[in-house]
């Protein structure tokens, strides 16, 4: 399992150090890592408590929650099919439940207020009939909090979820999740059960280095919230998706929009937030995303850096093993801090408009200068130029205005307005008005600029 060539000796020794150290303080039987840049595998390794039989890229491991986000891309394949909207009640397209009045955008960010687990018995260590209808789920209140209020994470919701994409579907979750995600995505050893090679999962004593094994049960209605087994080769080709999107699967933008937090944090976790299926973290100036996973017998972690364009898979086979996600977060944080992104070369653009160029440079909001700059696709950025300011990309409109992309511009109109003559007057952002000057005179600026002008304090 040698796939490190394209990382310098240095870092490779330090991502073997993390995992040795992750799987001997840990107490794990067994522990394998991966991480890829630029969607390549560029490094994998793992240690086992017994020699020669250390598992590699191609062991599947139980993944536990990430298996939520697999969920997560399915529902959002219905959004974009037009087939639901996020703001859906559930009962809408799967009544009968108790928890009908929530939304599918709730259900995805852990804000409907249902609870964290189901009624017992404990859900991941019993078989899945166990619980053979929604209501064995939900229980007599499934609703702990009001919904749309902040993040409560729910398992049932995620059941939830899954339950909704058989009932659009016609067809089990398992078969819809085959054909959707993992066949177009080349996750060929990714499976609902366990398939050779595989690891076991074990419990590991807390005050003596002894094993006990763990059983694997199929959670069948709580499957989508947990049920997945994977390698790290197959997750990683899912965290290159997570980043560029693929129009097989989902395309780019609505896997941005996953990765944008669905609402507030608990109290106290401001670091940490939930997306729509995915996990987001502040770690070092640097956002983190994707999940971790646990089942017992089994830790799992995947992460990911849209920005350093960095993925890491950490599994492992016990109950209450090493911690994946900070090992993931540190193997991350190796790469890109040892060996950073080289940047792409700068070039211009391949054609632009004449008319837009005319209106790059300086325009003041009041006596805020801030500067409009150009993009790609007849795209704009507006950056604050001295002191503070909020900055916004904009996505050209076939009508000929803009739509904020981020920030507090999210979703606002930028329009440039003209005079009679055909002559820009100003900018116009969500009501607020940009001109060439601060304050310019003639310019249509609301309350109008002062017949006297700037003057000084003598006068």
């Amino acid at each position: 399992m040698n796939s490190s060539e394209s990382l310098l000796p240095g870092t490779r020794r330090a991502l073997l150090h993390r995992v040795a150290t992750a799987q001997a303080e840990g107490r794990t039987p067994s522990l394998v890592a991966a991480v890829q840049r630029d969607g390549r595998i560029v490094w994998s390794g793992a240690r086992s408590c017994v020699d020669g039989h250390a598992p590699d890229d191609d062991t599947q491991f139980r993944i536990g929650s990430i298996t939520k986000t697999f969920t997560a891309v399915l529902v959002m394949r219905l959004r974009d099919e037009g087939l639901l909207d996020l703001d859906d009640p559930l009962e809408k397209h799967l009544p009968g439940t108790d928890a009908g009045q929530v939304t599918v955008f709730q259900l995805l960010g852990h804000s409907a207020g249902l609870g964290a687990e189901t009624p017992a018995p404990w859900w991941e260590r019993t078989p899945g009939d166990t619980r053979p209808g929604l209501a064995d789920v939900l229980g007599e209140k499934p609703l702990m909090h009001p919904a749309g209020h902040g993040h409560h994470y729910s398992n049932p919701g995620y059941t939830l979820l899954g339950s909704l994409v058989e009932k659009l579907r016609g067809e089990p979750w398992t078969e819809v999740l085959r054909r959707e995600i993992l066949e177009p995505l080349g996750m060929d050893r990714t499976s609902p059960e366990a398939r050779a090679p595989h690891a076991g999962g074990w419990a590991v004593h807390p005050w003596a280095d002894v094993m006990l094994p763990e059983p694997a049960e199929d959670l069948g209605l709580m499957a989508p919230a947990g049920q997945l087994w994977s390698t790290t080769t197959d997750l990683l080709r899912f965290a290159s998706f997570l980043v560029r999107g693929d129009e097989r699967v989902l395309r780019a933008s609505s896997v941005a929009e996953m990765r944008a937090p669905a609402a507030p944090p608990e109290e106290g976790e401001w670091a940490a937030a939930y997306g729509l299926g995915l996990q987001a973290v502040r770690r070092n100036d640097r956002t983190l995303l994707g999940h971790s996973g646990s089942l017992p017998g089994f830790v799992a972690a995947l992460w990911f850096s849209v920005e350093d364009d960095v993925a890491v898979v950490v599994l492992s086979n016990a109950t209450s093993g090493p911690l994946t996600g900070s090992i993931a977060a540190d193997l991350l944080q190796i790469v890109a801090d040892a060996e950073p992104r080289i940047p792409e070369p700068w070039r211009p653009l391949p054609e632009f408009d004449e008319d837009l160029l005319a209106l790059t440079g300086p325009w003041y909001w009041g006596t805020y200068v801030y500067g409009l700059k150009l993009l790609a696709d007849r795209g704009l950025e507006l950056l604050p130029l001295r002191g503070p300011g909020r900055s916004a990309r904009f996505r050209a409109r076939p009508d000929g205005t803009w739509t904020g992309l981020n920030g507090y511009y999210a979703g606002e109109t930028l329009q440039v307005v003209r005079t009679a003559d055909g002559t820009v007057d100003h900018l116009d952002l969500g009501s607020f008005v940009f001109t060439r000057e601060p304050y310019e005179r003639g310019a249509d600026v609301p309350g109008g600029v002062d017949e006297g002008g700037w003057r000084g304090l003598a006068t």
